[in-house]
Order: C-alpha cells, then sequence, then structure tokens
C-alpha cells in the first residue's frame, strides 16, 4: 500500500511539472532569448546584433553569466517613431473591429447549430471545421482571386447589373476584415456552440409560459448563459488577429500597417533584429493584458459554479 501511496504522490506531481516544463520549453525560454537579443546593440554581422550578456559553461565553475553591453536603445526608439505607435493601435482597433464581427456573424450561426436537431448537428461542426483542412495560405490566396477588380465578385456582380465598374476592393482595409473574418470564424462559433449546446430549453419553455417573448427570452436567458463562449470567442479571435501577416501582406497591401508587418520588415528587410524583438516583446505585453483578464473571468466563472 505504501508503495502504491508513493507511486501515485510521484503521478500527481508529474501531472502537475508537465505543464510547466512544457510551457518553460516551449514559451519562457524562447521569450527570453527575443528579450535578450532586444536588449542587444545592432551590428554588421551574423547575426547583426551584438548580444547584451551570454551564458557560458565552466566546468569547474559551473553555468554563469557574462554580461557584454546591455543596451535600451530599441525600446527608446520605439517610443521616439511615431510609426510604431501607429502600427500598434492600428493592429488593435482593426483586430477590435474584426472580432465585433466575428461575433455578430458567428453568434447566429453557433445559436441555429445549436437548435438543430441533433442528428445533423455533428455534420454542421463538421463543416465549420472543414476549411482546417485546407493550408491557410492557399485560402488566403483564393480571397485575391475573389477580390480583385477583374476577379469572380466584381465579374459576378456586373453580369448581374449590380455595379458597372469592378470594385476597389483588395489592397483596403476592407479586404482584411474579410480575410481575418473568414478565416477566423470557427475560433469564434466553437465556442459559441459549446455554450449553446449545453443550454437547458426547460428555461426558455419556464420564461414562454411566463409571457415572455422570445427576444427579451434571448438577452435574459440565452445570452447571459453563453457569456463564457462569447468571451472565450472574442479572445480567441482578438489576440491572434492583433498580430497577424499573413491577411494584411496579401490582402491589405502597403496602405494597411499592422504591427506584424512592421515587425517583419525590420526582421527581414532592415536586418535590425534588437528593434523587431523589441516589437516583439512590447506586442507579448500588450497582449497579456486581455489573457490575464481572461484567465481572472476564467476563475471567477469556475468559482461561480461550484
Amino acid at each position: 500500500m505504501a508503495e502504491k501511496s508513493l507511486a501515485g504522490g510521484w503521478m500527481r506531481r508529474l501531472e502537475l511539472w508537465v505543464p510547466f516544463l512544457w510551457l518553460l520549453a516551449l514559451f519562457l525560454v524562447p521569450f527570453l532569448i527575443v528579450v535578450k537579443i532586444s536588449l542587444s546593440t545592432g551590428a554588421i554581422a551574423q547575426p547583426p546584433y551584438t548580444p547584451a550578456f551570454n551564458l557560458a559553461v565552466d566546468g569547474l565553475a559551473g553555468t554563469w553569466v557574462k554580461i557584454k553591453s546591455f543596451s535600451l536603445d530599441s525600446y527608446l526608439f520605439l517610443g521616439s517613431d511615431e510609426l510604431y505607435l501607429k502600427a500598434y493601435l492600428s493592429s488593435l482597433r482593426i483586430a477590435a473591429i474584426s472580432t465585433v464581427l466575428l461575433l455578430l456573424i458567428g453568434y447566429p450561426i453557433a445559436y441555429a447549430m445549436a437548435r438543430a436537431p441533433k442528428s445533423i448537428r455533428p455534420m454542421l461542426l463538421m463543416l465549420v471545421i472543414l476549411p482546417f483542412w485546407t493550408s491557410f495560405l492557399i485560402r488566403v490566396y483564393a480571397w485575391i482571386g475573389i477580390l480583385k477588380p477583374e476577379g469572380l465578385l466584381s465579374t459576378f456582380l456586373i453580369h448581374l447589373g449590380v455595379i458597372d465598374q469592378p470594385l476597389a476592393i483588395l489592397n483596403t482595409e476592407t479586404a482584411v476584415f474579410i480575410g481575418i473574418v473568414y478565416s477566423y470564424l470557427p475560433f469564434m462559433v466553437l465556442p459559441l456552440y459549446a455554450s449553446l449546446e449545453k443550454l437547458d430549453d426547460t428555461l426558455l419553455e419556464a420564461a414562454a409560459d411566463l409571457g415572455s417573448p422570445p427576444v427579451r427570452a434571448f438577452w435574459q436567458i440565452t445570452f447571459p448563459l453563453s457569456l463564457p463562449g462569447v468571451v472565450a470567442g472574442c479572445f480567441l479571435c482578438f489576440i491572434p488577429a492583433v498580430g497577424e501577416f499573413v491577411i494584411p501582406d496579401l490582402l491589405g497591401g502597403s496602405s494597411t500597417l499592422m504591427i506584424g508587418r512592421t515587425l517583419w520588415n525590420e526582421f527581414f528587410l532592415n536586418r535590425d533584429w534588437p528593434v523587431s524583438a523589441a516589437v516583439a516583446v512590447l506586442l507579448l505585453l500588450v497582449l497579456v493584458v486581455p489573457i490575464v483578464i481572461y484567465q481572472h473571468y476564467q476563475q471567477r466563472q469556475m468559482e461561480i459554479d461550484r
């Protein structure tokens, strides 16, 4: 019995440590490397920076840290250049508008799925997940063929007589919104469906028996009970949309300013790794705020459920 109890204790400890080790290896260590680069000084070398500090291993003294040149110039440069502030604000604005559009489109879809007969719900769920079976890059490229002036959308509308001239949608923020909404819609629908599918129908029946109209019952019963799915879907869409690069680059053109493209330009075109690393660190700090809010909300929701 003692051996089984000891083995069970080790298993519980292992279950607790595995997530921490996973986050340590795949999040904390890469993040510290990026922070190290952001505190370095740019140089014409390979790699193009002078490390701020190095880890060295000595057989007698063990592992020690040697500080070479600690610099905050990259962060000071970001604060002095309005381009980066505009890029951050533009990314937050585009991500927020896209999240609202996703919620307005995704909620009716998830509600219809949750109210559909149980026999066809798995098929509807598969249709939502189906776009993931195709490459993300190919799906975004497909929208270029749809939105360009001689593309499918303009040709179809001209054929119907709705418009006389091709639409100028490609290389605008409108195209970015379309691409983000299309690409991230499953991330909004799935959490909403999970919340709405668990809704107790007897609550709506009781509201109807008490004379509550359907619209009032929706806002007083259905929507409040689906708030966990709303919050989860909004954060799942907003957080990656802020740092989106592929969609603005392919659909937005040079007129669309987002921090993901700015980071890519600094890293690959300007070859300024310290500045690009500083941009990434500040972007992560900006996104940590909604993540902490979401975790706090989840913790409060779990306490309420108990």
